[in-house]
């Protein structure tokens, strides 16, 4: 473990760490001529592997530690299946029974690296599929995408759902089957992702792109409009058969789900600011698919799945925990942001342009971290 690192100075360091690596890609990409340029290529070679190490290092092999919300509750619970303890699985049966079986075989440090390791690979391995020479930038927006490292260190179920589901994504070209079941593995490590599978499904159903970005609008009057009517709905009928996914949307079980799970959840209200944020991939997919035309089929099925999945958090944006909800959409803006700037060639200056899109991605996680 990183033990002689304070706690208290953990995730600082990691935020700085982040701030130099994307100043040194920004100008590696600026004093470049093109993406062409060797320098370019170089550094997913020198630097790329030992990146993804130290990631996987940093994050599974950090102390626990209260300032890491959930992963005190999570060695409580690992302590007591060591001690002979059983668990009453009634949901996200994969991870219950992952747990169970790593307290058999391993100390719990290594419990935290194993997940961390679920968590990460699946990044390195999108970003070597569809971004070849260039996947250091697209395994970076990953790492520095905003709630990245809460979902490695304190939602630690939702987070390694969700890279399962990354993961599957690499088989949409070929091997379907098994695209098909990464997402049915997803679901069963955190129910919650019923919400990006059947907004994956629903994406491929509509055939016209501009469905997403009309839907997507669509739902911040029928959010403003109705209130808590959406909360309510959902949260009344329940998501995937997930009780804790309708208690997310019940105010009255706040206060016994802080308690319970260790953590705080987001202030309620209609977020602007985080509206705002999720514009920035709606803006990237209209901008690349409905205005420069670009037909990429797995692209529009990505940026589909976005959409839906971040329309329906907007629907739900009052609910006390709906940062929950919004990560079920917001951990796939680092591949629908990066995708087109990388795969294709619109500009003569696109490597200046990927340089300011990485600076401007990373600064707003950088100053929400700065905020908190």
């Amino acid at each position: 473990m990183f033990d002689f690192i304070p706690a208290s100075l953990y995730t600082l360091i990691y935020y700085h760490f982040l701030l130099a690596v994307m100043v040194m890609l920004a100008v590696v990409l600026i004093s470049s001529s093109s993406l062409q340029d060797a320098n370019v290529k170089t550094l997913s070679q020198t630097m790329g592997l030992a990146l993804v190490v130290l990631m996987i290092a940093y994050i599974g092999m950090r102390p626990v530690n209260f300032r890491f919300g959930d992963m005190v509750i999570y060695n409580q619970g690992y302590a007591h299946l060591q001690g002979g303890g059983t668990m009453d699985i009634t949901k996200d049966y994969l991870f219950n029974y992952f747990m169970i079986f790593c307290a058999k075989i391993m100390p719990a440090s290594m419990f935290f690296l194993l997940i961390d390791v679920i968590y990460v690979i699946p990044c390195y391995l999108f970003s070597k599929k569809y971004f070849g020479h260039y996947w250091l930038y697209a395994f970076f927006l990953f790492i520095a995408s905003f709630s990245f490292w809460s979902y490695g260190t304190n939602g630690l179920r939702n987070g390694m759902a969700t890279a399962v589901f990354i993961w599957g994504l690499i088989y949409y070209h070929d091997r379907k089957w098994l695209m098909y079941l990464l997402f049915t593995v997803s679901i069963g490590l955190h129910s919650s992702l019923i919400i990006p599978v059947a907004a994956f499904f629903a994406a491929g159903v509509i055939k016209n792109p501009k469905m997403f970005f009309y839907i997507w609008l669509l739902c911040i009057p029928l959010s403003i409009a109705g209130g808590g009517f959406w909360t309510n709905l959902f949260g009344s009928i329940g998501l995937g058969g997930d009780t804790r996914a309708a208690d997310y949307l019940n105010a009255d079980a706040v206060s016994d789900l802080a308690k319970s799970e260790g953590t705080t959840f987001s202030s309620t209200g209609f977020r602007w600011d985080f509206v705002l944020y999720s514009a920035s991939a709606v803006f990237a997919g209209w901008y690349f698919i409905l205005k420069k035309k670009l037909t990429d089929q797995f692209y529009i099925r990505l940026w589909g799945t976005f959409m839906i999945a971040n329309a329906f958090w907007i629907l739900v944006i009052r609910a006390a925990f709906s940062n929950r909800f919004a990560y079920l959409s917001w951990f796939l803006m680092a591949p629908v942001i990066i995708y087109p700037f990388v795969k294709y060639r619109f500009s003569a200056t696109q490597n200046r342009s990927l340089a300011y899109v990485i600076a401007a991605y990373y600064l707003f996680t950088y100053f929400m971290f700065l905020k908190g």
